[in-house]
Formats: structure tokens, sequence, C-alpha cells
């Protein structure tokens, strides 16, 4: 009798941490350095999450690596709820196919717990190219195979503009850079044609005159510029690639605990405050359940790895 009683004791325990949850503070770990986008966004949901939760949030930035070093630390982690990752298509869609050995796998590593939004991607194009669309940038390039090019400041421009061009079947230059800043300053001053990247620094550059913006990768047009078409506005609806955030948890995380954690995101995805922070930048909030998350990821996996054979990127 009381080997069982001993028995059913140690089986309460995990049941009565997790109905504890939480009692510490909570660990969201982040692939890039601080002052981005995706560090303005995971720490403007950081309070209202830090309310609902009732325990502090630190943000722990690990960049490096297209988001491997981060993606690895929460693969690593023991999965109670205290560590977190606030990850991008970079780290659980570009890493996973572009590598021969990836460090993880992005579906069976990882516990879905909620979207978060989407990262506002534009098609910029320096003033001296003749093409007003997205189409007639598309024309001019045919016209002069092989003579134009565009940079790359991430693997979701990398992988983006491989699409199109798969898509739009056009040859062209590419031109890698570290990040965005270099890139834009080449753009603005003409030693590249066209990018396809995000809103810092670009959409101020645009908004100033210095380059034009022919469409963007979100799924509706942003307010930032109401003028530029979606890609399937431009001509391209089976354009698959989507820049994304969502929190996730290492895999085994108790449904409990996830749970508790997809509530208060979505509750702070849809804070008013939050909203008006992020829409100074494009960023797009959405929440979601754990199992629309955890479809998503694995839609955009294969997209991602069809997109990589598509444009004849070879895994390094």
């Amino acid at each position: 009798m009381l080997r069982r009683l001993l028995v059913l004791l140690a089986a309460c325990v995990p049941l009565a941490a997790q109905a504890q949850y939480p009692n510490k503070p909570i660990r969201i770990v982040l692939q890039f350095p601080a002052g981005g986008l995706a560090d303005t966004v995971i720490r403007a949901l950081a309070n209202p999450l830090s309310q609902s939760l009732g325990q502090p949030i630190v943000v722990d930035n690990r960049p490096g690596a297209d988001g491997a070093i981060a993606g690895e630390t929460v693969k690593n982690s023991p999965p109670d709820g205290y560590t977190l990752f606030f990850a991008t298509n970079s780290a659980l869609s570009a890493v996973p196919v572009m590598r021969k050995n990836p460090p993880y796998d992005p579906v069976n590593d990882f516990t879905p717990i909620s979207f978060v939004g989407r990262f506002p991607f534009f098609v910029y194009a320096h003033p001296s190219v003749p093409a007003k669309s997205l189409q007639e940038l598309i024309t001019h390039i045919r016209a002069n195979p092989g003579k134009l090019n565009y940079g790359s400041g991430n693997t979701t421009s990398i992988l983006a503009t491989a699409q199109l061009a798969s898509l739009a079947k056009i040859d062209m230059l590419h031109v890698p850079y570290k990040c965005d800043a270099p890139l834009m300053v080449d753009l603005v001053a003409g030693r590249l044609h066209f990018s396809i990247a995000s809103t810092a620094p670009g959409a101020n550059l645009a908004k100033d005159g210095k380059l034009k913006v022919l469409a963007t990768l979100l799924a509706r047009r942003s307010h930032l510029f109401p003028d530029a078409p979606t890609m399937a506005e431009s001509g391209f609806p089976q354009y698959s690639l989507v820049p994304w955030g969502a929190m996730v948890g290492p895999a085994g995380l108790p449904r409990e605990i996830v749970q508790r954690i997809n509530r208060d995101t979505n509750t702070a995805v849809a804070n008013g405050q939050v909203k008006e922070t992020l829409d100074k930048f494009g960023y797009e909030l959405q929440g979601s359940t754990p199992e629309e998350l955890g479809k998503f990821i694995r839609d955009q996996f294969a997209a991602w790895r069809q997109g990589v054979r598509d444009a004849g990127i070879q895994p390094d």
C-alpha cells in the first residue's frame, strides 16, 4: 500500500509543477541581434506577455548562423516552458533546407505554440531602372539577360528572389551581402538594380524618393506602400514564400503549458499598444492555434524546400 502511494505521489509531481506554471522568469530566445525588427516585435510583445503570465520575460539574443544557434539552444533546452523561441523562417524554413546536415528538424524538434505575424518584405528598385511595376522590371531583365544585378542581405532575400527568377524565367547577377544595411547603400548609389528586402532601412529610403517599391511579399497590400501590389496581383499567384515569425518551444512541451502560452501570446498579439508600435514598421500581427501553426510550419518547410530545388541552389 505504501509503495502504491509513493508511485501515485511521484506521478502527481509533474502535474503539480505544470499547474504552478510559471513560477520563475521565462526566457525567449531570438536569432537576431538587438535593434532589428524581429527584436522590436518580441520586445513589444514582452510587456503584455509578462503581465499575463505573471513573470518577467527575458529576451535572449543569440544571433548567427542564420538562426541555427538560437534554434539549437531551444531544441536542447528542457521542455518546461521556461525557454521559448521567437522563430522566423530563417531558422525554421531556410536553415533546414539549405544545409546538407541540418542541426534540427523544424517539425519534430519543436513544439508549435502560436503564430505571431508576417515580416514586411518589398521589391525595391533603383530609380534609374525603367520599371514602374514588377512585370515591367521582369520585361526589362528579359531584354537584358545577365546584365542586371540584385542584392540579398539574408536567406529570405536569397530564396525569395530565386523563386521569383524561377517563376519568371529571368537571368540576372546575384550580389550577396551579410545584411540589408550595406546592400541598401549600394542600391541607393545605383550599384545594384533591385533587391527583395525588409522595411529597415528600405522603407524610409523609398519614402524619401531614393528607391522605388514595385511589390510586396505580404499577402495583402501594406499601409506603408498602398500602391505596391502583392505578388499575386503582380502576376505570380503561385508565389509561396512567406517571411514569418512565431512562438515555439522545445519538442515535448506539455499540452497545458502550450495552451497557457498560446492564450497569452494571442492576447498580446491583439493588444492595441503592440499593434500601434508595430504598425509603424508594417509588421502584420496575427495569432493562431498551435495546430494552425504546426500546419503552417510544415507547409512552409515544403515550400522553401521546393523553392531551393526550383532555383537550383545546392545545400552546403
